[in-house]
């Protein structure tokens, strides 16, 4: 236990230990603020790390701003329009409303949806008529008339049945030599299996459209009296795999090198059996054509044990374009590594680090931070960049020169200006506007 001296001892003491000690206690008094310091950082880290766990575990997954208000941009008379809408679209003489009640229209039965519905159908006409016995018993001799029919339908649902294919080929022998002939026929779809085409559409709409699990089709066929095991179907995949899909897969691996952009990420996924100990962690390579080609979209998954520079260089070695990646260093050292490689940023990883940084904080107090003008500076870079999604190549270019360009080279400002200065000394304090003169970019900044 610590010595505590009384207020008589103290009196006693000399002026030299009465110095001793006091410096002594500031030593400790800046230990202790040191200590308290580092545990207030680290407090603070792990509240933020459970906050984002929570929201990433319970919370909803899209990054979509919750307040209604947004960085308006607009071209009015020709004039771009940032954030001061309000004073250049204003009309003091306008009008007020007499209503202010807002109306919902009511929306409309359209005419002839459920004939629509069933018009691609087969149908099957069953007739119900009355004899001429029952007619005259109920209306006399010659006393009624046919009227038009009245139709009723209704669906009819046709289970599934198997049926076995017994193909008899004719074989032919020559009575002079032993020359054999067989007529022709189709070849199993896997030799020495019995798999159709239609039984491997089957499996496959089941397990890869469906997400039906192999030991529930297993169960399925065995009400329909066939008896097919899940280690049947799992061979019959990677056969069918191997020997169709394969060549398919090839043939729209160089298909995609003839697209101008493309995307490319890669996921992980744990994967019980591949040679290593289970849970082993793997990827899932991924790469595709942009939404620009909706007529020919075009999506290829590759499985590879690890996260290497070499899968993705194997992959893309023959394309010249550009690819849209996450920010993964990998990408950018095979940009480095081909001329005829370009690598091109995604918006969407790129406002994910801002919008996580500003969960952290509270709502009530997140437009205080520079944080919250760079998710609003996203938004509306999304929202003037979904204008243009059914324009030509030639006008949306011309349009993102002229409404999407500006808000970029905002957006760039802002990061110069923190990149500068210091994001965690200035927060809030600091707002930059930037002004294009012909090639100079100037950079002015004001604290509020």
């Amino acid at each position: 236990m610590a010595f505590k001296y009384t207020e008589e001892q103290l009196n006693k003491l000399d002026k030299e230990l009465l110095i001793h000690l006091f410096l002594g206690m500031q030593e400790q008094m800046e230990e202790l603020t040191r200590q308290t310091q580092s545990l207030n950082d680290k407090m603070q880290l792990m509240m933020e790390q459970l906050i984002l766990s929570k929201k990433n575990r319970f919370g909803r997954s899209s990054e979509k701003m919750s307040e209604p208000e947004q960085i308006c941009f607009m071209e009015i008379d020709g004039t771009i329009v940032f954030f001061n809408e309000a004073e250049a679209v204003c009309d003091l003489d306008a009008p007020e409303p007499d209503d202010l009640e807002l109306k919902m229209p009511k929306k409309k039965k359209q005419p002839g949806k459920k004939a629509a519905d069933i018009a691609s159908l087969p149908v099957n006409r069953i007739d119900h008529y009355m004899s001429k016995e029952e007619l005259t018993a109920e209306f006399g001799e010659n006393g009624w008339k046919q009227l038009p029919d009245a139709v009723s339908r209704c669906y009819k649902f046709v289970p599934a049945r198997v049926e076995i294919e017994e193909h008899h080929i004719g074989v032919y022998s020559s009575k002079l030599d032993e020359h054999m002939v067989k007529a022709p026929h189709s070849r199993n779809l896997l030799r020495g299996s019995l798999v159709s085409p239609s039984l491997a559409a089957a499996i496959i709409n089941g397990k890869y459209v469906n997400a039906v699990p192999l030991y529930r089709l297993e169960k399925e066929f065995e009400r329909y009296g066939l008896a097919i095991t899940k280690q049947n179907m799992a061979n019959w995949m990677i056969r069918l795999g191997e020997e169709y899909l394969g060549v398919l897969y090839d043939h729209l691996h160089k298909l995609l090198y003839d697209y101008h952009v493309i995307q490319a990420d890669e996921t992980p996924a744990l994967v019980n059996k591949d040679g290593r100990s289970a849970g082993s962690k793997s990827y899932m390579w991924d790469y595709r054509s942009g939404f620009m080609y909706p007529e020919r979209q075009i999506v290829l998954y590759e499985y590879q044990k690890t996260r290497k520079a070499s899968h993705p260089r194997n992959f893309l070695k023959d394309y010249t374009g550009i690819c849209v990646t996450d920010g993964y260093q990998v990408y950018h050292t095979l940009e480095k590594e081909s001329e005829d490689l370009r690598i091109a940023g995604c918006w969407v990883h790129c406002r994910r680090r801002f919008y996580d940084a500003l969960e952290v904080i509270p709502k009530a107090h997140q437009k205080e931070f520079i944080l919250h003008l760079f998710i609003k500076q996203t938004q509306a870079i999304y929202r003037e960049e979904g204008k243009l999604a059914g324009l030509s190549s030639e006008e949306r270019l011309a349009q993102r020169q002229l409404v999407v360009k500006p808000l970029v080279d905002y957006y760039i400002c802002w990061s110069i200006c923190i990149g500068f200065l210091g994001s965690a000394n200035i927060k809030n304090n600091l707002f930059a506007e930037g002004i294009f003169l012909d090639d100079e970019f100037q950079v002015s900044f004001k604290w509020s």
